[in-house]
């Protein structure tokens, strides 16, 4: 198969109004062939001439950690930083898209809500619907395949960059096809073409296409952390380490004061009760080097991945913050994160997450996340229904 960036090279007439036009790029280092060559150098050896470069959360070459602010660079070409250290340098100012003919984007997305490059997308397509500039979407398989929907959707007041849009926690959607949801049925009326993947089925994983696994995030580095990821993000809503600072991240999770095998047992109970497959859970001992409990031994769960298409991750997510509520139930040492998340204060990290404070009052209540779910398969259902028409593969 082909990814997008691939099919444009391949396309003469889309080479020359290139050739010929003041063009961008939003990228980041995901931006590559399958000889691992960056969209930057191959476009350049192309005869394209790139005005300028803008570069997501985390970077260009993605060495920033999270909530880190990333300044504009100089690689040849200015970059601009689409993740700065305000609210406002999520949106790229109008002046820097205003005197482009087209922009291209082009980054490998996760499938999950919370990964911030899709909100990326619909911001810069928010302010293209003003300036008029054109922007194609270099299109990429979504990883954890194409049909797999997870969650519940964001309700409004509770937007932030990790719930920028009304999309479940598992979208089943690439990067074109969210483009084409945010212009279709959000209305944000931005010039949008995609030039789509050549031959990718929507049954598929990155690794069965063909095409590299670049790691899309400093922790992200495989795909089994990928398809845990819609999951257990939600552990970043709670002063639990998700394992950042090892080499483990989104797989580890625990604290200074977790009995592990307790824990242990509860999740093997959880996971049974709401339907859980695909995982296996091991008691695990581990150091984080930076972030929470930076430097301290911090005991909890090791989650490995054995079956990821019997796996819903959203499902497990719940699962895990309904254990850690039973383990603690006094609440003498779990809590809901309240720290400033994502340039907001309020709501909390968790329903900031979750889309709505529905998941956090039902687990304190006691209810079943097998209940939780149900409650929310009708708005499930509608944004499938939704979503049909926006599909390209």
């Amino acid at each position: 198969m082909l990814s997008g960036l691939e099919s444009l090279l391949a396309d003469p007439s889309r080479l020359d109004r290139l050739r010929g036009a003041r063009v961008g790029l939003c990228c980041n280092h995901t931006a590559v062939d399958r000889d691992l060559d960056h969209a930057v150098d191959l476009l350049r050896g192309a005869g394209v001439t790139l005005r300028r470069l803008f570069g997501p959360e985390h970077g260009i070459e993605a060495t920033a950690q999270d909530m880190i602010g990333v300044q504009g660079q100089d690689q040849g070409t200015a970059v601009v930083s689409l993740y700065g250290d305000t609210e406002q340098s999520l949106h790229p100012d109008p002046a820097t898209l205003a005197d482009l003919d087209i922009l291209l984007f082009d980054i490998q997305d996760i499938g999950a809500r919370y990964y911030t490059y899709q909100a990326t997308l619909g911001y810069v397509m928010q302010v293209a619907a003003g300036t008029g500039t054109e922007l194609w979407v270099l299109d990429r398989p979504n990883p954890i395949d194409g049909l797999s929907l997870e969650g519940n959707l964001v309700q409004p007041g509770f937007e932030s960059f990790v719930s920028a849009f009304p999309l479940p926690v598992r979208h089943g959607m690439t990067m074109g096809e969210l483009g084409r949801y945010f212009r279709e049925v959000l209305g944000i009326d931005a010039p949008l073409s995609v030039v789509p993947c050549q031959g990718w089925r929507r049954e598929q994983w990155l690794d069965e296409t063909g095409l590299p696994w670049v790691y899309p995030s400093p922790n992200m580095p495989t795909l089994d952390t990928a398809a845990l990821y819609p999951g257990l993000c939600l552990v970043e809503g709670t002063n639990l380490s998700e394992g950042r600072g090892t080499t483990r991240p989104f797989h580890l999770v625990g604290a200074p004061w977790v009995d592990r095998r307790e824990l242990v047992r509860l999740l093997r109970l959880g996971a049974q009760d709401a339907g859980v497959q695909g995982v296996a859970f091991r008691a695990a001992t581990f150091e984080p080097r930076f972030q929470k409990h930076a430097g301290q031994v911090c005991h909890g769960v090791e989650i490995l991945v054995t079956e990821r298409r019997a796996l819903d991750a959203f499902r497990l997510g719940l699962v895990l913050l309904e254990a850690f509520l039973r383990l603690d139930p006094d609440r003498r040492h779990f809590a809901w994160r309240t720290e400033t998340y994502e340039f907001v204060d309020h709501p909390i990290a968790i329903d900031l997450l979750c889309g709505s404070a529905e998941a956090r009052i039902g687990l304190e209540s006691k209810v079943r996340p097998a209940d939780l779910l149900a409650a929310w398969q009708p708005e499930l259902a509608g944004f499938d229904e939704q979503r049909q028409a926006c599909l390209l593969y």
